[in-house]
């Protein structure tokens, strides 16, 4: 292992090891949060784009390609995940060479990964989106609408990796930002480009996809621009470039930790093709509907992401400097942070939730069935956040083993044919019961593995060794 190396000051980079661990929880979580609000705020307005100025049809396409696209990127998603766990333990243990080395190999690894996940999306979408069983009469624009989001492919995972190291280094504050300009720029042209303003061209529902890859692009070269103008302490300087390869120690470590982690993403993701192919049959407004209520649903969750993600990146530094003690009460507070926003963002949701489904369709049965799908499931995200701190603690120790295998049984065990037999026994209306079930199986999983795993014996820091 490689000397440990003197802890930089407060004032050189942000620490998630000292001060009451309530303030320093909210005070980190909040901008993730907020970040969250707008990514899922710019899908969302994006979405009513598409459904008011293109129709229902559009719309469902759009459902389909986004869950695609959620299923190919989550392949490689585990990867920086682990990166930046390994990145946070470094930093807590006050090994700064070290994060930048993990910094530099992630950064090229990544890149290559995102190209061909990229490549592959823009080849075989047609043949995934017939797989998905996507209504006939939506299948030409969700091919398009899909291809040209992967071809952004490179651009959205250098900026979202770039925004995960910020966050695991300690500072939200940054990302959220940067994350402000790419929702503005994204919001402001995605109508110019659908219907054709000015000097921008006509381009229907490729003029959506197009104006997130502007906005991602845009984003990642200016952020880039600020790392630099800033010297921020983990950026790769120009004596600096030999990090910038494959160190195979890293890629090792990344993988066997990363692998789990994205496979645990793949199975959300497959769990939610098969949902999606299941809801199909039903026709194209439940496939608009269940688009809605998903867009909708992704609110709930966002108190139970941003906790969770911060949590992690906590977590990690704590382990990293020994702070043992700190830990559990990390993950207690944030288990009460998510019941309390998680809970009083359900209540008000399903209080105007005609009015809230009504902003995506103004006519149809879709507004129906959103409805009956927004009162069978939002409240079961609150168990959905227990778990995800849960989870995200034991993730942030480097065992992913448990969680993986907590999502698949919740998930493909339970959830789907749960949803396959409600369909085919009792109708549309009784498949969104899968949602609770599969929530409340998790939990019950994961908390018992909380509480008697063996999760605080890994030792991530010593299996990476040194150069």
């Amino acid at each position: 292992m490689s000397t440990p190396q003197p802890k930089p000051s407060a004032a050189a980079r942000p620490t998630l090891t000292e001060g009451p661990i309530g303030k320093t929880l909210f005070v980190f979580s909040l901008p993730i949060l907020l970040g969250n609000v707008l990514q899922t705020l710019n899908g969302s307005i994006n979405s009513i784009w598409v459904g008011r100025l293109l129709g229902e049809t559009a719309l469902a396409a759009t459902s389909n390609a986004n869950f695609l696209m959620f299923f190919l990127i989550s392949a490689i998603f585990g990867i920086s995940m682990a990166s930046v766990i390994l990145l946070g333990q470094n930093l807590g243990a006050g090994r700064i060479q070290e994060a930048k080395k993990v910094v530099g190999t992630s950064a090229s690894f990544f890149f290559i990964l995102s190209v061909i996940t990229g490549a592959l999306g823009i080849v075989f979408s047609p043949l995934i989106l017939e797989l998905l069983n996507t209504p006939e009469e939506a299948m030409d624009m969700a091919i398009v609408y899909t291809r040209i989001m992967f071809a952004g492919t490179p651009f959205m995972f250098g900026f979202n990796l770039i925004m995960a190291v910020m966050r695991g280094a300690g500072d939200s504050k940054t990302p959220f930002y940067f994350l402000l300009l790419s929702t503005v720029i994204d919001i402001g042209i995605n109508p110019l480009l659908i219907l054709g303003y000015g000097p921008f061209p006509e381009m229907g529902i490729a003029g959506s996809a197009t104006a997130a890859l502007v906005a991602q692009c845009v984003s990642l070269v200016l952020l880039m621009i600020w790392l630099y103008a800033k010297q921020y302490f983990l950026r790769i300087t120009w004596k600096e470039l030999h990090l910038l390869r494959m160190e195979w120690r890293i890629i090792k470590l990344t993988i066997l930790k990363g692998i789990p982690m994205g496979l645990n993403m793949v199975v959300v993701s497959l769990a939610n093709l098969l949902l999606i192919h299941i809801v199909n049959g039903f026709g194209t407004e439940a496939t608009a509907a269940f688009g809605i209520a998903n867009q909708i649903s992704s609110y709930v969750q966002m108190p139970a992401l941003a906790i969770g993600g911060a949590v992690t990146s906590m977590a990690a530094q704590n382990i990293g400097a020994g702070r043992w003690d700190r830990v559990n009460r990390i993950a207690g507070v944030g288990i009460g942070f998510n019941v309390l926003l998680t809970g009083a963002l359900v209540l008000v949701l399903l209080a105007f939730n005609r009015e809230t489904v009504s902003l995506f369709v103004t006519e149809g049965g879709a507004i129906e069935i959103g409805m009956h799908i927004n009162n069978v499931t939002l409240w079961s995200f609150i168990i959905f956040g227990i778990f995800n701190v849960q989870a995200g603690v034991v993730r942030s120790a480097g065992a992913v083993m448990a969680p993986l295998v907590f999502a698949f049984i919740s998930l493909m065990v339970i959830r789907t044919p749960l949803a396959a037999w409600l369909g085919h026994a009792f109708g549309l209306d009784a498949v969104w019961w899968c949602f609770p079930a599969s929530f409340t199986m998790a939990a019950l999983l994961n908390t018992f593995y909380y509480k008697y795993g063996g999760w605080r014996k890994a030792r991530l820091l010593e299996k990476a060794g040194s150069a």
